[in-house]
């Protein structure tokens, strides 16, 4: 019959939404170097970076929606093949890969700075003391976390999670969709739970971001994590209400799947920052 489909691929379909993500993700981080330069101005106008950043994001968040709502649509119409599938899986692979490089930036700028605090000198007063030989690390007024404390405590949370959302998989695969529901709402949980004490932890920090190496260094690998948790968070809350819909089949739940090696993937690099940051570190 003329126009059936006799492969195993999906030719999707013409979609708007890679152009307007394009443009969205220009108007973001064009508003976001303006907002960064307080003095810039449009036409006369001040402060037109920031409504170009918020117009951006909220364009990211409104297309990231829509696109996905689309890719569900096909998976709920068979367009997901086993080929596909594979396809999508090597897909989520590159993604975590990219991340570990990511990840791995941050740790080399810490581990850069740990290593070699004698060459992480920003005045004629640190330039002597190197001369002197007292550079140390974490620098000389520096008061660190007790990793025993709130860092072991979010170390417990996320590896608790990381079962729970195991459970919530296996449920699934052997069509247990209460016990599925049950892995996934403690893993949200676990995940907003940990997101609230990052937050306490850093409200009482004994240093800041900027001014030092430790604190940029400090903040800048465990907030990005963070961001990364709350990321992971909403991603499986949106498979939550997926599971309420009904859309995950035992033998054919990606989706799921995807969120569950991303939340892994939140958990190791945790235990690397947990390890070399607060513990060595400091």
């Amino acid at each position: 019959m003329a126009g059936d489909v006799k492969h195993d691929y999906h030719l999707v379909n013409p979609s708007p939404w890679p152009a307007v993500m394009s443009l969205a993700v220009l108007f973001l981080t064009v508003g976001a170097v303006f907002t960064m330069k307080s003095d810039a101005t449009l036409f006369g106008m001040s402060g037109f970076g920031s409504y170009l950043f918020v117009g951006g994001f909220l364009g990211v968040l409104y297309t990231m929606f829509a696109w996905w709502k689309d890719v569900i649509k096909e998976g709920e119409t068979g367009d997901h093949t086993p080929v596909v599938q594979i396809g999508l899986r090597y897909g989520m692979i590159l993604f975590i890969a990219s991340e570990v490089m990511f990840f791995v930036a941050w740790f080399w700028a810490f581990f850069s700075s740990a290593l070699y605090p004698h060459l992480q000198f920003e005045s004629l007063v640190a330039f002597w003391d190197v001369f002197q030989g007292e550079a140390q690390w974490p620098p000389a007024g520096i008061e660190t976390f007790d990793p025993w404390h709130l860092p072991f405590m979010n170390t417990l949370i996320l590896l608790l999670s990381g079962t729970t959302v195991t459970w919530a998989h296996h449920a699934l695969v052997e069509g247990d969709r209460e016990g599925a529901k049950k892995g996934l709402w403690l893993t949200v949980i676990l995940g907003a739970f940990f997101s609230c004490v990052q937050a306490y932890e850093y409200s009482h920090a004994a240093f800041e971001f900027s001014g030092n190496i430790y604190g940029a260094t400090f903040y800048m690998a465990t907030g990005f994590h963070g961001f990364h948790v709350l990321v992971g968070t909403i991603f499986l809350a949106v498979c939550l209400g997926r599971v309420y819909k009904g859309h995950f089949k035992p033998d054919h739940h990606f989706g799921f799947e995807a969120a569950a090696w991303y939340w892994h993937f939140v958990d190791v690099v945790w235990i690397f920052l947990f390890f070399c940051i607060y513990i060595w570190g400091a």
